[in-house]
């Protein structure tokens, strides 16, 4: 399944992305705690690698305990600092005002020394689409300052919010980046509803997406819809059994594989398949390998390329 995403002009986002985080002390950035890597803008890490940075591990209650234990301390040795979180219960909510001070503390300590009495916060807040950034800031804030959806992008322009005399948000629109690098990655945020679900084939996302699951925690699928099958079953068969064991059937008797891959998917991305992660930090390294293998592949092509067209001038 190709994936491609162009949200827009990119030299226009990096510029406004840019001039945002030149405004800020701390960049605040929300991450699917399912899909941690994939849902983290690797933009980010470019352009705010001056600033404090805070992550917030959203919708843990839906992440694998024990992975987002290893998230946390992955992202904590990079230098983060990472705050497991539902934005929906306001679990974690507490601690980002605590971290962001914390931080700023010594930077405070010595502006206040030098006679600025009032001495504000400001954050700014980041994600891609869908992450739960629009809830999270109206359970942060406390009523609803901007738009909340079900579908990407409802968040359209940037704006300032005020918490309290010392502290500032600035929230800006989900952005994603022009292109995925990885197949792997745009797979990963259509599986979790990052990607507008009209743009894509729903049965074949719900295949590729069982694909990944079966090698992953195949009695998810087993215990959910009370089906059994070897783990080296074809992913179409099994969903196949999916929508026999729910009595999804079109006009003739033949499994509704449609409607059975959109109940699949929503049931994945509401929990009822159980606490789910799909991917841990060690899945990053294969991903780089595979990257630096297709650079180099590209690489040898356009060598041979530029050989034979040199040729042709030649003669």
């Amino acid at each position: 399944m190709n994936i491609q995403w162009y949200p827009g002009h990119m030299t226009k986002t990096r510029r406004m992305m840019e001039e945002t985080i030149s405004l800020v002390d701390i960049v605040i950035e929300l991450v699917d705690a399912r899909i941690p890597y994939s849902s983290k803008n690797p933009d980010l890490d470019t352009l705010a690698k001056n600033k404090h940075r805070i992550i917030l591990l959203n919708k843990c209650d839906l992440a694998d305990d024990r992975a987002t234990a290893i998230w946390t301390d992955y992202f904590e040795k990079q230098g983060f600092r990472v705050i497991q979180m539902n934005s929906l219960k306001g679990t974690g909510m507490n601690q980002v005002t605590d971290a962001a001070r914390s931080l700023m503390q010594e930077k405070i300590e010595k502006l206040k020394a030098r006679g600025r009495i009032n001495v504000p916060i400001r954050s700014m807040i980041a994600g891609i689409p869908n992450v739960g950034k629009s809830t999270f800031i109206n359970k942060y804030v406390g009523k609803a300052m901007t738009k909340t959806g079900d579908k990407p992008g409802v968040t359209r322009g940037k704006q300032w919010i005020k918490l309290k005399k010392d502290f500032e948000l600035l929230d800006t629109p989900g952005i994603l980046w022009p292109k995925f690098e990885d197949q792997e990655v745009g797979l990963k945020l259509a599986f979790t509803g990052a990607i507008n679900d009209d743009i894509l084939d729903a049965e074949t996302l719900a295949i590729s997406f069982l694909d990944h699951l079966l090698l992953r925690n195949a009695e998810a699928i087993k215990k959910r819809y009370q089906i059994s099958f070897d783990t080296a079953e074809e992913p179409h068969v099994v969903l196949r059994q999916i929508a026999e064991a729910r009595s999804f059937k079109l006009k003739g008797g033949e499994p509704d594989l449609a409607r059975t891959a959109k109940i699949l998917l929503d049931e994945f991305r509401g929990g009822k398949l159980g606490r789910i992660t799909l991917e841990l930090p060690e899945d990053i390294t294969e991903m780089l390998e595979s990257k630096a293998e297709r650079e180099a592949s590209k690489t040898a092509e356009d060598k041979v390329r530029k050989q034979k067209f040199k040729g042709k001038e030649t003669k």
